[in-house]
């Protein structure tokens, strides 16, 4: 186990439910979710999870500040402006978006996750997205100046601290899992949204650590599967040495489908829509228009098409892992779809 300082701050464990009218409307399914929406900060997410140990590294190394990335209305983000709240730090946003969006922002629409960072009080600086990383080292080195000790938190909370939680997470799952009455609900297949990599690279050395062998299968929201893949990788191989294992991976053993990129990043379209409307009216659960629903509709293409279907005719067991970002149904950029 390691010895990395940790702060708990999520709510754990998340709760694993069975979707019986999901399932029943699919047909050769059992479907399950894990609510990584529900871990209790600022709207929770899978964010949370990681923070536990970015904040612990931040307050073990005397950080005043923390200063972090992502799109205007980024998960990551919210989460990471309210655990600086929680915590007495400061935080600075590094916001990349549209002209839409930073016009939204100008005018005084703040919506969405966008609407609780400036409620827990986080400062905005705004990029574009090919400047981001200059910007970022730029407010680093200005904190400095003030003499505030800065933290910088990466992109989606992805390097080898936040992404451990996860390695966790599925001993979490697997305890659940194992131990729930009746029949053993351990799935075959667990299904989520996957971009910065984070949170795929803990969960395959999860699964190696503690015996999970079910498929791991990434929806990507917004990158090719290769260059994807060798992030995981990377990331994973990190965190094996964190997590006492001796393992080496490849990228033959990711399972990345880059088949659902849609318009791009955040371009909500109809599949999403179907998929976030299937699963409110369906079960009562929402979905986001980025990650969740992305990662949804390509679930329920994957089952169409059959890629579930075994050969036996007994019904998959596929645990849908929702990592939360709700907060975006709220945001103006949205509002149209509906």
């Amino acid at each position: 186990m390691t010895n990395l300082p940790r702060i708990q701050i999520a709510q754990l464990p998340t709760p694993i439910q069975y979707l019986p009218n999901l399932s029943s409307k699919l047909g050769d399914l059992k479907v399950f979710i894990k609510r990584d929406d529900q871990t209790g900060l600022a709207f929770g997410g899978n964010k949370t999870r990681k923070l536990e140990f970015l904040i612990g590294d931040a307050k073990a190394m005397n950080a005043q500040t923390l200063i972090t990335t992502g799109a205007v209305q980024s998960n990551h983000c919210r989460q990471t402006a309210a655990a600086a709240a929680r915590f007495g730090l400061k935080c600075i946003l590094v916001l990349t978006g549209s002209e839409t969006d930073t016009a939204l922002i100008k005018s005084g629409k703040y919506t969405g996750n966008l609407l609780i960072d400036k409620l827990v009080g986080a400062k905005f600086v705004y990029s574009q997205l090919d400047d981001r990383d200059r910007v970022v080292n730029e407010t680093y080195r200005e904190e400095l100046e003030k003499g505030s000790q800065p933290y910088i938190i990466p992109y989606g909370g992805s390097n080898k601290i936040g992404a451990y939680a996860y390695t966790l997470a599925v001993n979490e799952m697997m305890e659940q899992t194992c131990n729930s009455p009746g029949e053993n609900s351990t799935p075959e297949w667990i299904i989520f949204p996957t971009s910065s990599g984070g949170t795929q690279a803990g969960m395959i050395v999860g699964a190696r650590k503690y015996g999970f062998y079910g498929r791991m299968l990434g929806i990507s929201v917004d990158k090719q599967s290769e260059p994807l893949k060798k992030r995981i990788v990377e990331l994973a191989n990190q965190i094996t040495k964190l997590s006492g294992i001796s393992y080496k991976f490849i990228q033959s053993e990711i399972l990345v489908n880059d088949d659902y990129l849609g318009g791009g990043y955040g371009v909500a379209g109809d599949a999403e829509k179907n998929a976030i409307e299937l699963f409110a009216r369906s079960e009562g659960i929402l979905l986001d228009p980025v990650y969740t629903g992305r990662a949804a509709a390509g679930f329920l293409d994957l089952h169409q098409s059959g890629f579930f279907k075994k050969e036996n005719g007994e019904p998959t067991k596929i645990l849908f892992w929702h990592t939360g970002g709700t907060p975006a149904l709220f945001s103006e950029k949205y509002i149209e779809i509906w």
